[in-house]
C-alpha cells in the first residue's frame, strides 16, 4: 500500500528554511565616521612667489695659464689668492734642454751662412766668367740656382732659431692681464705638458654668481630678468644684478643650467668664491598655488581632493599642472580660486568620504 504524505510532514522544511533566511539578512553596517583630513584653500595670491638659489661668485673673465711648451716646473712664484699685475711671471721650467735645441739652431744658422756665402762668391765668380764669354749660360744659371738655394737654407734655418728662441721665452709662465689667482694646479718638481694648466687668473672687475638653474625653471627665466642677490656671509646686505647667461644645454650629470647673474654695482672687497643667494621674483600667470602634498595621482594624471563644503565629502578633480618645485605646485586648470582641498594623506581617501576638516595646527575648519 503506496505511503501517504501527511500535511504535516512539510512543517519541518517551511520551519528550516525561515531559519535560514533570518540568519542571511544582517543589519547594515554603520555609516563610516568622518576622516580627520588637513585642508587648505588653492589661492590666487600665492602665485606670484620669489625662488631662490644657491651660487657662488666667480669672475666673469678667468683665464686658465699654461706653459706652451713641456718640461720640469722650476719655480712656482706666487700662490693661490696672489693680486699680480700684468706680465708678472708665475712660474718657470727648467730651460736647460731648451737652451741645447737653441744652440743647435744657432749652429745651423752658422752654417747654412756659410754655404750661403759660398754660393755667391761663386755666383759672382761664374758671372765675370760669362761675361768673358769662358762659360756657358746654362753653368751661370747653375750657379744661381745654387746661391738660391743656400739663401733658402739660411731662412730656414734662421726661422728655426726663432722658434727655439721663442720656446726658451715660453719656459717663464706670465699672466697675460692683472688680476687675482684663483687656483694653482702644479708645484715645483712637477713635468708638465704644454695646454696643461698651471695657474688660473681671474679679473675682478666684473664679478658675476654662478647658479645652477633646474630645467623646471629654465622656461621662466630670461636673460635679462632681475634678481637680488645676499650674501650668506652677510644676509643684510641686497645687491641687485640680473641675468647674462643662461647655458643653451644641460650638465649631462645633474641635468641643469649653468647660468650667471651679474651684479650691478658690487661692493668693494667681495671674495670670489663666496657663497651667495640669488632671488628671482616670478609671476605664476593667473596660476593657481597648492601644497606639493595636495598633488595625487589617479591613473598617472594629476588629481586633487576637493572637498564640498556643503556635504564635508571630497571628490577626485583631476588638474593641469604648469609647474612645480620643492615649494609647491602651479595648477593651470581644475580647480578654482577658493577651493578647499586635502593637503595631507590624499592617498587614504576615497571618492565621496566624508572628512572632518582641520588646519595645520589642528583646528577646526568652517566652510
Amino acid at each position: 500500500m503506496p505511503a501517504r504524505h501527511l500535511p504535516g510532514s512539510r512543517l519541518p522544511v517551511a520551519f528550516l528554511a525561515v531559519l535560514v533566511l533570518a540568519g542571511c539578512s544582517r543589519p547594515a553596517p554603520p555609516p563610516e565616521p568622518p576622516r580627520p583630513a588637513i585642508v587648505a584653500r588653492a589661492d590666487a595670491g600665492e602665485s606670484g612667489r620669489a625662488v631662490y638659489f644657491s651660487g657662488e661668485l666667480r669672475a666673469r673673465h678667468e683665464s686658465q695659464l699654461a706653459f706652451q711648451v713641456g718640461g720640469k716646473v722650476a719655480r712656482r712664484l706666487v700662490d693661490a689668492g696672489a693680486r699680480v699685475a700684468a706680465g708678472q711671471v708665475l712660474a718657470t721650467l727648467d730651460p736647460d734642454d731648451l737652451r741645447l735645441n737653441l744652440a743647435a739652431a744657432e749652429a745651423a744658422v752658422a752654417s747654412a751662412r756659410a754655404d750661403a756665402e759660398l754660393a755667391r762668391s761663386e755666383r759672382e765668380r761664374h758671372a765675370g766668367l760669362l761675361a768673358r764669354q769662358l762659360i756657358s749660360a746654362a753653368q751661370f744659371e747653375a750657379k744661381e740656382t745654387a746661391l738660391a738655394a743656400a739663401q733658402a737654407r739660411l731662412d730656414q734655418a734662421q726661422a728655426q732659431r726663432a722658434v727655439q728662441r721663442n720656446q726658451l721665452d715660453y719656459t717663464q709662465l706670465r699672466a697675460d692681464r692683472a688680476g687675482l689667482v684663483t687656483r694653482i694646479e702644479a708645484e715645483a718638481g712637477q713635468v708638465v705638458a704644454p695646454g696643461q694648466v698651471v695657474a688660473v687668473l681671474a679679473q675682478e672687475d666684473e664679478i658675476e654668481v654662478e647658479i645652477a638653474l633646474p630645467e623646471a625653471q629654465v622656461s621662466r627665466l630670461r636673460v635679462g630678468d632681475p634678481a637680488q642677490v645676499s650674501l650668506w656671509s652677510d644676509a643684510d646686505q641686497r645687491i641687485a644684478g640680473s641675468i647674462r647667461e643662461i647655458a643653451p644645454d644641460a650638465d649631462p650629470a645633474s641635468r641643469t643650467f649653468r647660468t650667471r647673474v651679474r651684479l650691478e654695482q658690487p661692493p668693494a672687497g667681495l671674495a670670489l668664491g663666496l657663497t651667495a643667494r640669488v632671488r628671482f621674483d616670478q609671476a605664476g600667470a593667473g596660476h593657481l598655488r597648492v601644497p606639493l602634498t595636495a598633488l595625487h595621482r589617479d591613473n598617472g594624471d594629476a588629481a586633487v581632493w576637493r572637498v564640498d563644503p556643503d556635504t564635508g565629502a571630497v571628490h577626485l578633480r583631476a588638474v593641469e599642472v604648469a609647474a612645480f618645485d620643492e615649494h609647491g605646485v602651479d595648477i593651470a586648470a581644475g580647480i578654482a580660486p577658493d577651493d578647499w582641498l586635502v593637503v595631507a594623506g590624499v592617498h587614504l581617501l576615497h571618492e565621496g568620504q566624508r572628512i572632518r576638516p582641520i588646519d595645520p595646527d589642528n583646528r577646526p575648519v568652517r566652510f
